[in-house]
């Protein structure tokens, strides 16, 4: 079985990278494949003749895609289409990675959502996604639809520059306080354990759209206030509202996810965040 990874340089294709047979795997950054560019994804998978597609590109600097709208779509959702069309072409499984931002314009929201709820979203981000969901609905006959929450991984975020473990940790050293919203919860989710699944599904027929979160839920304050116990950092925290920290996308206030259809096929053994950030912080030596 070839599987391609594309994106494989971020935070969770990096993980996939390591979880894929090295005889099996194609790993492929953005000097390799430009997915907004039909051509240049028909040239190169065509080339390799993968069994199984991960595309794990994307534009996700949230409030860079409210700035950037055309940049967004084009790669988010553009680009998401490309790869399927090809894929579907090639009779390749396609797995796409999508975002709990589809979620959010429920605001009395205070259950999970399954794969089964209608979306809703309110940012761009959000909005991009979506379609580039709905299309691949259309498109292709096997695939993944896989949507992640607040990931974080060994290899940072290559869009972002890091992840927000880190800026937490290197700010915590270098303030006297920190001020983090409260009124934003969702589902922290390692990349080492969600790419395992991944690769788990890719080996099943199981197509759809699945939930792959780490269990449990909490606001950036309570995942805050955990880094740092566990760092044996000291440095106070502060919790605010997100009307004290205006950004320029909205932000749900509920988006945690349930894995109910992994679950459903008896596929649900993700442990919750907190055991999966202590690991995290083993493997980045940040605690012994």
């Amino acid at each position: 079985m070839r599987v391609v990874v594309i994106g494989a340089n971020g935070q969770l294709g990096s993980d996939l990278c390591r979880r894929i047979s090295k005889s099996d795997l194609v790993a492929l950054t953005h000097k390799d494949i430009e997915v907004t560019d039909i051509d240049s994804v028909k040239q190169v998978l065509k080339d390799i003749k993968p069994s199984v597609v991960i595309n794990t590109a994307a534009f996700v600097r949230v409030d860079d895609c409210e700035d950037n709208r055309d940049i967004c779509y084009r790669v988010n959702t553009l680009g998401a289409k490309n790869v399927a069309v090809v894929t579907q072409g090639l009779k390749a499984k396609y797995v796409f990675i999508s975002t709990d931002y589809v979620f959010g314009g429920d605001i009395d929201r205070k259950a999970p959502y399954t794969e089964f709820d209608y979306p809703s979203p309110i940012n761009t981000l959000g909005h991009s996604k979506l379609a580039a969901e709905n299309i691949i609905q259309h498109v292709c006959n096997g695939f993944f639809i896989v949507r992640v929450s607040g990931i974080f991984g060994i290899a940072g975020s290559s869009g972002k520059g890091g992840n927000f473990i880190e800026t937490i940790i290197n700010l915590a050293k270098s303030k006297p306080e920190l001020r983090v919203v409260n009124d934003q919860v969702f589902s922290p989710t390692y990349t080492k354990d969600a790419a395992k699944k991944i690769s788990d599904l890719i080996k099943t027929e199981n197509y759809g759209i699945f939930h792959i979160t780490n269990k449990g839920a909490c606001s950036w304050y309570k995942f805050t206030t955990e880094i740092l116990k566990l760092a044996g950092l000291k440095t106070p925290v502060i919790p605010i509202t997100s009307a004290e920290y205006p950004q320029k996308a909205k932000r749900p206030s509920y988006s945690v996810l349930d894995n109910y259809h992994l679950r459903l096929l008896g596929m649900d053994d993700m442990r919750p965040w907190q055991e999966a950030l202590r690991d995290y912080l083993v493997a980045k030596g940040h605690i012994a």
